[in-house]
């Protein structure tokens, strides 16, 4: 007889592959706490993330109400670029280029209306790949043709009508692709040296009689006061050309020591200076120029034209020989443009000014 074993069938299992049902339930448990306490964490992690953007949204906001509210400070001109004499190949040409007028007004009071003459007149022009930015000052003499005013000094064309068309008879003498300008007169320039602590230039001894305060020739930090009266001397060795290279000078040392300033000093800096400034450059291009503001680099410093020759007529002007010619090496110069063949409109400006002077070399 046989008899029928009695046994528990989870003695026959061995342990590492038993069902546990009390295991499991715990497991099932924490599962599904583990389920939720991740699902908090992503809940958690994207309320930060949103207070993070709202944050971002805020401080770009603010900082974009506090540029406003101090750059809005200038005085701001609307121009309409179709009126100023950028022809569409010179556009086209100089597409890689921002070319900037800077001019300095020959007044005291703040005002930049007709009747005052640009006694300074500067091209900044700013590879946009390079960041690497060249300034060549026009010599304010220059026998140029003005729209409207025939064969004239160049300094006069802002006085007839202002930076219209004082950027429009760069832009057609010159073949340049100029929309954007910034005017300064007497007293923005003193402020603007004081405000940042004066400029280092050394004196030479035929400067000193010309600068109040200064007694002999050496290195001085220039006030205001001082800084003005050394651009503009005239009635020294290299005149109007050299006179020209002072204002560079003060003009590129200046810059050099607000890109040192902190937040602070360049905040009482931009206060004290805005609203001096005459410009047609909008809030919004100052923001898109401040960040790549501190990667500009000075690089070159030219005075233009290369070759002159004086004449007097009805007054003394310096006669480009030829202005063609020096076109041609001032694209060559800036732009890097190896045997640039300037326009129809440089060329038959340049044959005017041949017939009314016969100066030809």
């Amino acid at each position: 007889m046989s008899a029928k074993k009695s046994y528990d069938e989870d003695e026959e299992i061995p342990k590492a592959f038993r069902k546990d049902t009390k295991v499991d339930k715990n497991a099932k448990q924490k599962s599904t706490k583990s389920k939720k306490t991740q699902k908090k964490k992503r809940k958690y992690f994207g309320k930060i993330v949103l207070i993070l953007v709202i944050l971002l949204a805020i401080i770009i906001g603010v900082t974009k109400w506090y540029i406003d509210n101090k750059f809005g400070k200038m005085q701001y001109v609307e121009l309409d670029e179709e009126e100023l004499g950028v022809s569409v190949e010179v556009s086209q040409n100089l597409s890689n280029y921002r070319n900037i007028a800077i001019f300095g007004i020959d007044a005291r009071a703040d005002t930049y209306s007709k009747g005052n003459r640009s006694d300074c007149i500067i091209i900044a022009s700013i590879n946009n790949d390079t960041k690497k930015v060249k300034l060549a000052s026009v010599y304010r003499d220059t026998y140029v043709q003005i729209e409207g005013h025939g064969l004239d000094k160049i300094t006069h064309a802002y006085s007839y009508g202002e930076a219209p068309l004082a950027i429009k008879t760069l832009n057609t003498n010159l073949d340049l692709n100029i929309t954007e300008f910034v005017a300064v007169n007497f007293d923005a320039v003193k402020d603007i040296i004081d405000e940042i602590g004066g400029v280092s230039m050394n004196i030479t001894s035929e400067e000193v009689s010309h600068i109040s305060g200064i007694t002999k020739a050496g290195a001085y930090n220039l006030t205001g006061e001082q800084a003005l009266a050394y651009s503009r001397i005239r009635y020294a060795t290299g005149g109007d050309y050299k006179r020209t290279e002072r204002m560079r000078d003060v003009l590129i040392a200046a810059v050099n020591k607000v890109k040192t300033f902190n937040v602070t000093k360049l905040n009482n800096f931009i206060n004290k200076v805005a609203p001096k400034i005459y410009t047609n450059i909008t809030t919004s291009e100052m923001l898109e120029l401040m960040p790549i503001a501190e990667n500009f680099n000075i690089e070159n410093s030219i005075g233009w034209p290369y070759d002159t020759k004086g004449i007097t007529l009805d007054r003394w002007y310096g006669v480009p020989i030829t202005l063609q010619s020096n076109v041609t090496r001032l694209h060559q110069e800036l732009f890097e443009e190896a045997g640039y063949e300037p326009s129809d409109t440089v060329k038959n400006i340049s044959t005017q000014i041949v017939n009314k002077t016969g100066y030809s070399k």
